[in-house]
């Protein structure tokens, strides 16, 4: 399995810089859906996604984890979440007016721009049926289930050799991080 380092700043960025182009509060479903589109875009771009969270398949489709258990509250993380998305209103979150997106590259911010033109439009439940048509989801029969990011790499048409080096640097950039982390 490969494993990435989860960097909530730069979750919580992505979803303040999808908010905003969505010009006002969102189905937190949907939020998650595009967040995971535009993770998957940017791991078969570049072999790392925007926020490094793990990956699950449940019974509405992938799933950020971290993502999710921020937005209902079972996690505080380091707080980073709560200062670009405001709490959960209902099923809907809003975006709390920070515009510091300075953790995203051009890069990054050019793959949420493409995911919001091509999905933005759509309800969460219609996200809901795309991301069931995902290769990496299994219905996980009412619990979770972990997506290896390998599975969509594959499902891109990324060889073993290229996919083994992808996974060997997500370990290097891991043991690095977590060496100096603060």
């Amino acid at each position: 399995m490969i494993e990435f380092v989860f960097n909530e700043k730069r979750a919580a960025q992505a979803a303040a810089y999808l908010l905003r182009l969505h010009g006002g509060p969102m189905e937190y479903l949907k939020l998650i859906k595009l967040l995971y589109l535009a993770d998957r875009r940017v791991l078969i771009e570049t072999g790392l996604p925007i926020t490094g969270d793990r990956m699950v398949s449940m019974d509405h489709g992938p799933v950020l984890s971290g993502i999710y258990d921020l937005i209902k509250g079972e996690w505080s993380g380091d707080g980073s979440w709560r200062a670009y998305v405001g709490s959960p209103q209902g099923y809907s979150v809003r975006w709390t007016g920070c515009e510091d997106d300075e953790e995203l590259s051009k890069g990054e911010r050019e793959a949420l721009d493409e995911v919001y033109r091509k999905f933005g439009s759509l309800d969460q439940w219609q996200l809901r049926y795309e991301t069931h048509q995902l290769a990496e989801w299994h219905d996980p029969n009412h619990s979770s289930r972990p997506i290896d990011p390998r599975e969509i790499l594959v499902s891109a048409g990324l060889s073993s050799m290229e996919i083994d080096l992808l996974a060997a640097e997500a370990g290097e950039v891991a043991a690095f991080k977590g060496r100096y982390a603060d």
